[in-house]
């Protein structure tokens, strides 16, 4: 199994609360974050895009550097790790898209790859005019798969003449076409976004569910795998989770009581009402999984809102590693894309403490 990270390229990462670690989401501190991950030997760092962000005191997700042109600057400073940028599907017309990472397989020799958002959040594409309307929750997989077409054929023959509901292309031309294939990881874990991810995806973001429940994502991990099985693809599973380590349980569940004490509820309440704008979205969806319960100045929040519900691994060094060693052994799971609280400080803990830990990392530490 991989292990890679869900670059903080947004400010505040993934806590919603006003008791977050410093970290500036600036390219000089991504790439310091990267180069620190590489060095550790993590295999691979996910650049998210968000086109607007929440508020609230924390001003959460309200500076976030584009990940696309990010990634070009860490490819030039690294030489191993792999690396994906995030595409907003609605702002970039696929030939444009399919350029941007021909020319990152150029300064990256072969290590990178895009990760396909559809986007959930009208008011992301509402303030510059792009947003297509309501109908847009029903019909958007079907875009993306229209999108991913014409990329694998700009990419592998250098031409697409695709002609579809959403895209016509006319002798659409790409050269330099990319050294190799580009791999390409997929959300979705409604029934319509599984399919999507099996027939067009290398990778599936897969978020993390519970806290300390490291197998949990098994239900979804096996749908991949019967989707798999249909369209006669192998795809795995990036598993997004939460890692807040410190030497002892107490300690870190000391952090994590303290972050849900300092709650930013304006930013999550922004957050949830982003997220429930598709009324139409399955229980089984990532909209739906941040809307859990209702935010208001008084009601308690449910434990975990503070970090949209996201898979949490909470414990001691030891007790990280043996989760991720559980995770690991769940059918399907390709890598745990890490998500971590105090990140320089984590990244550097993970690698000291944790890593050497971890009996489904045992070969990497035998050969470093």
């Amino acid at each position: 199994m991989d292990l890679g990270l869900f670059l903080p390229n947004l400010s505040n990462g993934w806590l919603i609360t006003t008791a977050a670690p410093p970290f500036e989401s600036n390219f000089a501190n991504c790439l310091e974050l990267v180069q620190a991950a590489e060095s550790w030997g993590l295999e691979f760092a996910l650049a998210p895009v968000k086109l607007r962000g929440f508020g609230g005191p924390s001003e959460f997700w309200d500076h976030a550097p584009e990940p696309i042109t990010l990634m070009a600057g860490v490819a030039a400073a690294t030489s191993k790790i792999r690396l994906f940028a995030s595409v907003a599907t609605l702002t970039m017309p696929p030939p444009l898209a399919a350029r941007m990472t021909a020319t990152l397989d150029q300064i990256s020799k072969g290590r990178f790859g895009l990760n396909i958002v559809s986007g959930w959040q009208p008011a992301e594409y509402e303030q510059m005019g792009v947003w297509p309307g309501e109908h847009y929750f029903a019909e958007r997989y079907d875009y993306c798969a229209e999108y991913v077409t014409i990329l694998r054929d700009l990419w592998e023959t250098g031409k697409s003449d695709f002609a579809g509901k959403y895209f016509t292309m006319k002798d659409c031309q790409l050269s330099p076409r990319p050294s190799g294939r580009i791999n390409v990881v997929c959300a979705g874990q409604s029934e319509r976004g599984l399919a999507f991810c099996s027939e067009y995806g290398d990778y599936m973001f897969c978020q993390g569910v519970g806290i300390n429940t490291p197998t949990a994502h098994i239900s979804t991990t096996s749908r991949l795998l019967a989707e798999g099985k249909r369209t006669g693809r192998t795809i795995g599973a990036y598993l997004a989770m939460m890692v807040i380590a410190e030497e002892t349980d107490e300690a870190a569940f000391a952090k994590w009581r303290r972050y849900n004490e300092t709650t930013d509820r304006i930013a999550l309440a922004n957050l949830f009402g982003e997220a429930g704008a598709d009324k139409t979205a399955s229980d089984a969806s990532t909209a739906k999984s941040l809307v859990k319960g209702e935010v208001t100045e008084l009601a308690p929040l449910p434990d975990g809102a503070v970090n949209m519900h996201f898979g949490t691994l909470i414990g001691s060094y030891a007790s990280i590693a043996r989760m991720l060693d559980e995770a690991s052994t769940v059918p399907g799971t390709a890598g745990v894309m890490m998500i971590f609280d105090d990140w320089m400080r984590s990244m550097d803990n993970f690698g000291r403490h944790v890593q050497p830990l971890m009996k489904s990392r045992a070969h990497l530490m035998a050969a470093a």
